[in-house]
């Protein structure tokens, strides 16, 4: 009888320490967690979010919070136990966030790239709305073209007979508006230098329209000196509500109403809003900042609707257009577009 209950003793033992041994061993999978919100009209470490070195600023009475997702990369049992049985976290494979192909380290590398780029591409909508207008340049002369020997590469080209220029699609409308053949007055600026060329359209060989042998490009430009100061955080998702607290910091009337706002949603050069993921984690960590209302991308509605939060409205954005018309709608009291399923 000692000796069985010795085994008994020593098997139950060691299937504890079997036990805890799986409890504690690393399982494919993360945890996505909701993060921490940030207000791009306040302060992070002691400095402005979002910074204007040339110009007037205006002051908001509330907030436009962008909203994150933290990713728990090294996942136990006892953990992925816990985010299975949460409200708000999501165990999702390692894969998904994580592909085998990539480090770690060249996923946060491609996220910190995103991250630039999307305070880009928001500097470059906020300041076309505000008014500012873009500088349309040439990006490449074709060798033997109308243009060839004329015009350089990063001319800035102002003016064509006297129309001013602001996009490049101007520049082919006004050109083909003209027979081939026809000499065109185009106003330009090189190194700061203004100048002006009379240039003759040729027949493209292919389709016979008249060109002059240019390829155009087009950057915003940025007379305030707009500066985004925020650091540890990355991927594309805040571009929407970082243009939006541009626009609200030049314009003198307040866009959020003295309401907390917060959403997420990427943002290309055309102001178009697109899809993210999180979504889920990004509605518990608004609710949680006091949030009363939330931007989401058109794409995320369906998703969003299945995890809505109690007291916070949402408001489907295709555009950065919408979400300016979302902000509008909700101050004055009235409901905005709200996120569809479909």
């Amino acid at each position: 009888m000692r000796r069985r209950g010795v085994t008994v003793i020593l098997g139950a033992l060691i299937t504890a320490l079997l036990a805890a041994g799986v409890m504690v061993a690393p399982m494919p999978y993360v945890v996505l967690k909701p993060g921490p919100t940030v207000d791009t009209l306040g302060s992070s470490d002691g400095h402005d979010v979002i910074q204007v070195a040339k110009g007037q600023t205006s002051k908001s009475a509330g907030q436009l919070r962008l909203t994150t997702v933290n990713v728990q990369s090294q996942v136990e049992l006892v953990w992925a136990i816990r985010g299975w049985l949460s409200d708000s976290d999501a165990v999702v494979p390692r894969e998904l966030i994580y592909p085998p192909d990539r480090s770690e380290q060249q996923v946060q590398e491609q996220n910190a790239q995103e991250w630039k780029e999307s305070q880009t591409s928001a500097e470059r909508v906020a300041l076309r709305e505000l008014g500012y207008p873009e500088q349309v340049y040439v990006g490449k002369i074709t060798s033997g073209g109308a243009a060839d020997g004329v015009l350089q590469a990063e001319d800035v080209i102002t003016k064509i007979d006297g129309t001013a220029i602001t996009e490049s699609g101007q520049v082919s409308t006004l050109i083909q508006g003209k027979p081939a053949g026809s000499t065109l007055t185009i106003d330009y600026e090189r190194a700061g230098k203004a100048g002006t060329a009379r240039i003759t359209s040729k027949a493209d060989a292919e389709d016979g329209k008249p060109r002059i042998g240019i390829e155009l490009g087009s950057r915003q430009t940025d007379p305030l000196g707009i500066e985004i100061d925020l650091d540890k955080i990355g991927g594309p998702s805040a571009g929407l509500m970082f243009t939006l607290g541009i626009i609200d910091k030049i314009r003198p009337e307040d866009l959020t109403g003295g309401k907390i706002i917060a959403g997420t949603g990427t943002i290309d050069d055309d102001g178009k809003v697109g899809p993210i993921g999180g979504i889920p984690q990004k509605l518990a960590g608004a609710e949680k900042a006091g949030a009363v209302l939330f931007l989401v991308p058109k794409d995320n509605c369906a998703e969003a609707l299945r995890n809505a939060r109690p007291g916070l409205t949402m408001a489907e954005v295709a555009t950065v257009d919408d979400a300016l018309t979302a902000l509008k709608t909700f101050t004055a009291g009235n409901d905005p577009k709200p996120c569809s399923a479909s």
